[in-house]
């Protein structure tokens, strides 16, 4: 097996100005609003496909009141308790020293990255060979090195922190052809580190430097960070692999048919075969979609457990990557997919923070090269519901509501959901959210939840600028 790691493009991309620039504030458009990057189809389960949820742990009591009023208890006093732990203050990543203040800078306006999603980087659930992502990730090779022998190299330790312009080597949008006007490079969506850097959303940020240092068979495994709702399968940190095939222009000139219809039949025959390796003798449809940096694009779905899912996306590889990357003459097939996606399901994992969970009644039923071991849940401990309704101002998102209320509660927080809104006469929206508490080990109390609920307000109301009703 061929595994390369390497750092060097982490250094470069730390060394990135830090001088302040306004952040690339995405408004959706007409294009914007039908283009889907890899890391689109890579999350977990994407908005918008239709893919059934899965069940919640299911509960039968709840020590605290399920619906219980902040108003019928005193106001607490600040807890120490509830504060996210930060992680150590210096990481390592493929030999790269980072250190906590080259990523999170409270001080600097272009900066979203929170201590939160600073604790994830350097984890790497992919290289735990024991942990159902690394199990997947292993499955996935298995497959590689048996059908294409000694063909694909192997990369798992790339560094999370990208560059967004073409000023780096690794590029998170321009060198994908991510359009300027797309909602995926807004403050909303990305985490960005400074102006030029962001924490990557989609492993094809490493894809233009691999082929300029000549690779033509691929992987890239790694954690993507993006900033999302809070459900049961929405995680801003989650874990994408990418594959990338080049062929010269002496494997398809006596094929019979054009380079690109060349590179689509491979692609389709390579993506079938991983299908049936992970889930057996499936039924299969491909869909024709869209994609920035391929054409044409399309998304593999299986029939499974009784419904159509959406397995991964691919495509033959734009043009124009290939001939700014030095491959003028060549074609070449991608595809992405999302690991947590598929290890939900191959696993039988009903939540998407149990990957994170570090109780021995977790890690303790999964082990190297079993896949499909099916998870046993260990805890039905009841969720606790908080309502929290205001004034929006103008500047309001979902996606900073989620993030605040993450901030504060961590993985105690199960989902948020908008339950009301509406709009008084005189022009002003009220919203109104339910927050699920929910602790994956343990019964939470009235006072935990409480306290929570009222961190929770006082940081909505000081960090969004919203007026509590």
């Amino acid at each position: 097996m061929l595994i390369r790691r390497s750092g060097s493009c982490c250094a470069r991309a730390l060394r990135l100005s830090t001088h302040h620039h306004a952040i690339p504030m995405a408004v959706p458009s007409p294009l914007s609003s039908h283009l889907k990057p890899f890391s689109s189809f890579c999350h977990p389960f994407p908005r918008g496909h239709g893919f059934k949820p899965f069940p919640q742990f299911l509960s039968s009591s709840c020590s605290a009141s399920p619906f219980s009023s902040l108003s019928s208890v005193p106001s607490p006093k600040p807890d120490k308790r509830f504060k996210t732990p930060v992680a150590a203050a210096l990481l390592e990543i493929g030999g790269v020293k980072i250190a906590r203040d080259d990523v999170v800078r409270e001080s600097d306006p272009t900066n979203n990255v929170p201590d939160n999603i600073f604790s994830k980087i350097g984890l790497q659930l992919h290289r735990k060979d024991n942990h159902p992502i690394g199990i997947l990730k292993n499955a996935i090779y298995d497959y590689f090195d048996t059908n294409y022998p000694s063909k694909f190299v192997k990369f798992d330790d790339l560094c999370p922190i990208v560059s967004v312009q073409q000023i780096c080597s690794l590029q998170n949008f321009d060198e994908v052809l991510v359009p300027a006007d797309h909602v995926s490079r807004s403050y909303n969506d990305t985490y960005y580190v400074n102006a030029d850097t962001v924490l990557r959303c989609h492993t094809s940020a490493h894809q233009a430097e691999l082929l300029r240092e000549g690779h033509s068979h691929f992987l890239v495994t790694g954690d993507v960070y993006r900033r999302d709702s809070i459900d049961s399968t929405h995680y801003p940190v989650f874990h994408q692999m990418e594959g990338v095939r080049v062929f010269s222009p002496d494997e398809w000139k006596d094929s019979g048919t054009d380079a690109t219809s060349y590179a689509a039949m491979d692609l389709k025959i390579c993506l079938e075969g991983l299908a049936r390796h992970l889930f057996g003798a499936v039924e299969m449809r491909w869909v024709d979609t869209y994609f920035p940096f391929t054409d044409p694009s399309f998304e593999l779905e299986i029939y499974f457990q009784e419904n159509w899912m959406e397995v991964l996306g691919c495509g033959v590889t734009e043009q124009d990557i290939l001939t700014r990357n030095g491959r003028k003459d060549s074609v070449a097939w991608a595809f992405g997919l999302g690991l947590e996606r598929l290890a939900m399901v191959l696993f039988d994992i009903p939540d998407i923070r149990l990957f994170w969970s570090t109780d021995q009644r977790f890690t303790s039923q999964f082990s190297e090269g079993k896949l499909g071991v099916k998870f046993k849940p260990f805890s039905k401990f009841p969720p606790c519901y908080k309502d929290i309704s205001f004034w929006i101002s103008d500047s309001f998102t979902e996606n900073n509501l989620c993030e605040v209320v993450r901030g504060v509660a961590g993985d105690l927080v199960e989902e948020v959901k908008l339950m009301d809104k509406f709009t008084n006469k005189k022009g002003m929206t009220s919203q109104c959210y339910r927050i699920a508490y929910r602790s994956m080990e343990r019964s939470l109390t009235d006072e935990e939840i409480n306290q929570l609920q009222w961190n929770v307000r006082e940081a909505v109301q000081s960090k969004l600028h919203v007026t509590l009703r």
